[in-house]
């Protein structure tokens, strides 16, 4: 067994924020309750390997019932003080972390380039898409405002406030180690709730150098609690009584599972699960700005986003353009993830990397063209790592397995139709709905897509329309199910309740009746 240490990050205070690096200790992974790092009594454990070498970098617990127990009583213990905490201070929280994020974010970056395997920009961009969100939650006071009417009755007037829920939790998947639990515990906490945190047990070191910083930007004990494990975890979540809340994101069997058992014990869901994202490329579209975006949204992150770019919709004779588009991305240099060369790391894992070259064969299979086939790429340095090339696929249609199924892979399929109007049914038609692009030099093209088209969110000319913060990501239809939609907003709503007072203040005696009161008169 390869040997880990733990090694100070520079200009971490003392009681030490940590990352990892080799060395000659054995590492594991720690729970973290209480604002203290917890080491698992657990049996079972989680080899995670590093997706370029496959050197072992730590060993991940699933945690016991005891301690998920445990970090279920720390959230409802801390939540009755810390909702009293007013939001002024809650908010300057926010303003400590969003600071010590910026200056550990090279430390986050290189943790996930170690056990996710992205390059280190994209790492960087991982990270810096979930500050974003801790940056949002420092307008929190005008996010949380109720409303208020007053005299809607001869001395009575009504308001409303948003309240906090109580202990709500958070379940990560692994393509974004930081920026979906950013997305998640910080407008939750902010709100005045307390979070338990489940990272993916592929890639969990972001998130415990994140829960770190939260304590040295003043989260009093139990705000955060980080628990580690698969299904075990994911059923405690959903059965707890105190969670009364939980995010999601993730595939679509985890997802509709989670939704139906956490909802059948009154919990709310916010769950975004798979996805199936179409370019629509007109004939008329800028050639060189819109092969640019597709390739670097269907091979960026070796394809492993929810939105990424696995279809590309050519429209008339823009299908002339998929030689030229594989050319360019056969260009693209596939290594390491520290690698300052590397355009594309590898895939997670092993089994990952088998997923996607047998999605490959299928489509081939079924009668799709290889156009750019990445399956033999050979990385000298790293020979053992999980690495898939850039792959084009042409002539797919919309029975083929590589068309149905989201590959999560650097592997793009690029389908043929006569007009936008076909296009728009080929979109609609299927039963995802997080994203979309057309590329267009035509307003009322883009105007027309816009509009008929039944996805959550659309691009013009951009090739991944994730909204900024102060919007909510909503993908639609199969794509998602729950009651509010990811951060902005919506994320402040789920992550609240509304109470509504009707006061009657007066100086002269009411009178009151026994027939119902009309408050309008």
């Amino acid at each position: 067994m390869r040997r880990v240490a733990r090694v100070a990050v520079r200009g971490a205070s003392s009681r030490g924020v940590r990352c990892y690096a080799s060395g000659s200790q054995t590492h594991t992974t720690k729970l973290w309750i209480d604002n203290k790092e917890v080491e698992s009594k657990t049996n079972d454990w989680v080899e995670l390997r590093n997706p370029a070498t496959q050197e072992l970098v730590t060993r991940v617990p699933i945690s016991t019932q005891e301690e998920m127990q445990r970090a279920a009583d720390s959230a409802a213990n801390a939540f009755h003080s810390w909702r009293d905490t007013s939001i002024s201070e809650r908010m300057r929280k926010m303003f400590k972390l969003q600071d010590l994020l910026n200056r550990h974010q090279d430390d986050i970056a290189r943790s996930i380039v170690t056990e996710q395997g992205k390059t280190m920009v994209d790492a960087r961009g991982d990270v810096f898409r979930g500050i974003e969100v801790v940056e949002h939650c420092a307008a929190m006071p005008t996010l949380i405002m109720g409303e208020t009417v007053e005299n809607v009755g001869k001395h009575i007037d009504i308001y409303s406030y948003r309240q906090p829920l109580g202990v709500t939790a958070g379940i990560c998947p692994f393509n974004f180690p930081a920026m979906i639990p950013l997305w998640m515990f910080p407008i939750a906490v902010t709100c005045g709730n307390t979070f338990i945190l489940k990272p993916s047990e592929k890639d969990p070191g972001a998130a415990m150098i994140i829960a770190q910083l939260t304590k040295e930007a003043g989260f009093p004990d139990g705000v955060l609690n980080v628990i580690h494990g698969t299904k075990d975890s994911v059923n405690f979540i959903c059965d707890e009584p105190r969670i009364r809340a939980i995010s999601f994101v993730g595939g679509d069997a985890a997802g509709r599972h989670i939704h139906t058992r956490a909802t059948n014990n009154g919990k709310r869901v916010q769950s975004n699960m798979s996805a199936k994202n179409h370019a629509v490329i007109l004939p008329d579209a800028d050639k060189e700005a819109t092969l640019k975006a597709i390739i670097g949204a269907a091979f960026g992150a070796a394809g492993q986003r929810c939105m990424a770019l696995p279809a590309a919709v050519f429209v008339g004779e823009a299908q002339n353009w998929i030689p030229e588009l594989a050319e360019r991305a056969s260009k693209l240099r596939v290594n390491g993830g520290m690698e300052q060369d590397a355009d594309l790391g590898p895939l997670i894992s092993a089994d990952s990397k088998k997923r996607v070259e047998r999605i490959i064969q299928t489509g081939v299979d079924q009668g799709a063209s290889l156009v750019l086939d990445g399956r033999n790429v050979s990385v000298q340095k790293y020979p053992k790592g999980n690495f898939v090339g850039p792959t084009v696929l042409s002539n797919v249609t919309t029975e083929m397995e590589c068309y149905k199924e989201e590959i999560f892979g650097p592997v793009l399929s690029c389908l043929s139709v006569g007009s936008l109007e076909e296009a728009i049914k080929l979109v609609n038609d299927n039963p995802y709905g997080n994203g979309t692009a057309i590329f267009t030099r035509s307003g009322s093209a883009a105007r027309k897509f816009q509009r008929e088209v039944d996805v959550g969110q659309v691009g013009i000319n951009l090739p991944i329309p994730v909204p900024l913060p102060f919007f909510s990501f909503t993908g639609s239809r199969g794509s998602f199910v729950g009651a509010q939609h990811f951060y902005g907003k919506m994320g402040v709503q789920f992550y609240t309740q509304t109470k509504t007072i009707t006061s009657s203040w007066r100086d002269d005696a009411a009178e009151w009746g026994t027939t119902m009161p009309i408050l309008g008169k």
